[in-house]
C-alpha cells in the first residue's frame, strides 16, 4: 500500500538551485522511460512467447462454455426447475437474470413511445433545466447583452456578458497548472 506523502513548500530557489533540480528531473525522468521502455519489451516478448497457447485455450474454453450452453438450455425445464444453477463436478452453470430495462416493440422507436408517454402517462416525463455552460462559455466575449432587469420579465437592459453572468452568480475561469517538460534525452 502506497503511504501518503506531504509535499513541502520550497521557496527561496535560485537560478543555480533551479538549474540542478531540473538536471535531477531529466535524469530521473529519463531513467524512469528507459525501465518503463524495457518493461514494455519484456512484456511483449512474453506475450507473444505464449500467444499461441493462449489462442488454442480460448478456442478450447469457447467450445467447451458452448457445449455447457447447449446442454443447460436443452435440459433448463428439467435441471433448472428449483434453482437457477446446478452444481456439476467441476464447477456451476446456470442462469442469471439481468437487471430489468425498458425495450421498444416492434414498430416502435424511443422516439414514437416518447410522444405515446406524453399523452398517456405524462406522470412519467422528466424535465430538466440546467445552464447552457457552453454557449456561455462560447459568448463570454459579447459586449451587449439582453438581461431581464425586473421580476415581471418585461424591463430589459443590455450588458456586457460579464456582467450579466456576474449578475447570475457566474464567472469564468481558467485555472493555471505548472508543468516541467524535460529535454528527451537524444537532444541533449
Amino acid at each position: 500500500m502506497a503511504t501518503r506523502q506531504k509535499k513541502t513548500v520550497i521557496s527561496g530557489v535560485t537560478r543555480e538551485a533551479a538549474d540542478v533540480a531540473f538536471a535531477a528531473y531529466a535524469k530521473a525522468d529519463a531513467s524512469i522511460n528507459k525501465i518503463q521502455a524495457e518493461i514494455e519489451l519484456q512484456c511483449a516478448k512474453i506475450r507473444e512467447k505464449w500467444q499461441e497457447k493462449l489462442t488454442v485455450l480460448s478456442a478450447e474454453r469457447d467450445t467447451a462454455f458452448d457445449t455447457l450452453q447447449a446442454f443447460a438450455t436443452e435440459n433448463q425445464a428439467e435441471l433448472f426447475v428449483k434453482k437457477k444453477s446446478l452444481e456439476m463436478a467441476h464447477g456451476v452453470i446456470g442462469f442469471r437474470t439481468g437487471t430489468p430495462k425498458l425495450k421498444t416493440l416492434k414498430g416502435f422507436t424511443w422516439a414514437s413511445a416518447l410522444e405515446l408517454v406524453k399523452t398517456f402517462l405524462p406522470g412519467y416525463i422528466r424535465q430538466t433545466d440546467e445552464i447552457a455552460k457552453d454557449r456561455l462559455l462560447a459568448d463570454r466575449d459579447l459586449e451587449d447583452v439582453s438581461v431581464i432587469d425586473d421580476s415581471l420579465g418585461i424591463t430589459k437592459t443590455q450588458l456586457p456578458m460579464s456582467k450579466a453572468m456576474s449578475k447570475c452568480g457566474i464567472q469564468v475561469v481558467q485555472d493555471e497548472t505548472f508543468f516541467v517538460e524535460p529535454k528527451s534525452e537524444e537532444g541533449c
